[in-house]
Order: C-alpha cells, then structure tokens, then sequence
C-alpha cells in the first residue's frame, strides 16, 4: 500500500467535503471547477513526485474575501472587548471614563493642544518614559484632560490607569501580603494618571507610598500624568522638606502643563436650573 498516496487521496476527498460545489459553480475548459459568482478557480490541478494529478478543491478569490473580511470582523470583536476590559480596569470613577477630547470646550485651548499632542506622539513619550504634570485652579479641567488622554490611547489598545493617592493609600492599607506587587502592577499601565495629587493626608507613611509609586514609575522608564491643584512656585520650591523629593522626581518625569479658564464646576446645569427661579 502506498501510503503517501492514500494521504493524498485522502486530502482530495476532505477538501471536496469542506468546500464543495454551489449553485452556479460550473466545470471550465481545463476541466477544474469555477465559482459562478467571481468565476475563480474553485479546484486547483497538482502534480505529485510520482507524475500523478490530483484536483483539490480550493477557495475561490470570493471565498478568499469572505474569509479575510470574517478573520477582520472577529480581530475587531476581540479588539473592542479589550478596549473594553481595558476601560473597565483603567477608571475606577466611571464619570471619567466618559472624557473625552469631542467634549473638550476649548476654555484651556494651549492645554488642551498639549493633552492632544501627547496623544498623537504617545509612542515617543513612552520610549522617553515622560509624562505630563497639569496644574492649575480648582475646576479648570486639568481632570479632564487627562482622562481624555487616557481614554484616547485606551481606544488604541493602550492599558492605562486613573487613580489617585488617597485610593492607592487605602488599598496598601488593606493589603496584608503582596504590597510589593500591587506596586509592580501598577506598572503594567503604559500610562499611570495620579489625579488630584497632594491633596492626600500629608503624613510620613503617605509620602513614603507617594515616593516609592513614583519612583518605581520613573526606574520603569513609565510614564506619568499628575494633576494637582499646588501653585506651580510652590511645587518648585516646597517648604515641606518631606514633599522636596517627591515634587523633584516629578519635576524630572513630567512637563509642566497649565490648565487656565474659568472654573468649570460652578457653570453647571444646576446653576442654570436655580437661575429659572428668580427669572
């Protein structure tokens, strides 16, 4: 019994089972059969090293097309369920999860440009391990930015994190084992945003956990985003010897952004509503 040709046979047998005739499909002038709808080979002649021909059924160039356009469609499903999950873990506030840069108002616009650029120029700021620090008045949207530029590189496929200390703090605090882990997790994030930064309880074991997320960050080569409500000269010459060596890795791991305009937290619908009533 020759084996090999049994395989052979037996390939020709299974691809006339997988692929087999349509309705249309017709027997062209070489003998092989054609789609009757892209009139493409639907069979293929081969010769084997023995002088023998065989004729397997094989896709023709629409069946070719439905297939790349089915693999398309399912890379697509898997990417969105990513992006998904990636949302998901990224924003532990599900408000910020709905910022994005087409609700941007425009009242910060040299801001705002900068959050957009860094978006497009991610890949360069990554390999850099440089982030953004956005400071500014209460109100005026530094949040906002950057979870806009999170939720931006997120539909990207980007995994990022907002958080912020206070909630760092209180998971370590709960935490029994793997304290150490939990802060090399952290750096799984291609993009860490710390919001509302100082504004945590200003004690020697806080500022060791702010320290050393920081630091571990910047030996990650990570990049950061920070947004803090401390005026810029203070950050830049802290009083409080404890806060120096933080606020000067920070220095040295992200450009300093302003985020002026008016404070958007007391132009709200409320406001607008309340203002019905002595109208």
């Amino acid at each position: 019994m020759d084996i090999t040709n049994d395989i052979f046979d037996a390939l020709v047998k299974r691809s006339a089972q997988t692929m087999p005739m349509s309705d249309g499909d017709y027997i062209g002038e070489d003998g092989l059969v054609y789609c009757g709808k892209c009139h493409t080979r639907k069979q293929t002649r081969v010769t084997l090293p023995d002088g023998r021909e065989i004729t397997p059924m094989c896709m023709c160039d629409c069946q070719v097309k439905a297939k790349e356009n089915e693999e398309e469609a399912e890379r697509q499903r898997e990417r969105m369920q990513r992006i998904g999950r990636y949302r998901s873990a990224g924003f532990q506030d599900s408000e910020l999860a709905r910022c994005t840069f087409n609700k941007d108002d425009g009242a910060s616009a040299a801001a705002s440009l900068v959050a957009r650029n860094y978006v497009k120029n991610f890949s360069d700021f990554r390999k850099a391990g440089k982030g953004l620090m956005f400071y500014g008045s209460v109100g005026t949207g530094k949040t906002f930015l950057a979870s806009c530029i999170a939720n931006a590189l997120i539909d990207q496929c980007i995994p990022c994190l907002v958080t912020n200390f206070s909630r760092i703090v209180n998971t370590l605090q709960g935490t029994f084992d793997g304290k150490q882990q939990f802060m090399n997790d952290l750096n799984d994030y291609d993009l860490l945003v710390i919001d509302d930064f100082a504004m945590e309880r200003n004690t020697e074991y806080v500022n060791e956990i702010v320290y050393n997320v920081i630091d571990n960050r910047y030996r990650a080569g990570k990049p950061l985003i920070v947004t803090t409500n401390v005026p810029i000269s203070e950050f830049n010459a802290p009083q409080d010897l404890a806060k120096q060596r933080i606020y000067s890795r920070i220095s040295g791991m992200c450009v300093s952004v302003e985020v002026s305009g008016k404070d958007r937290r007391k132009d709200s619908s409320d406001a607008d509503l309340i203002a019905k009533l002595f109208m």
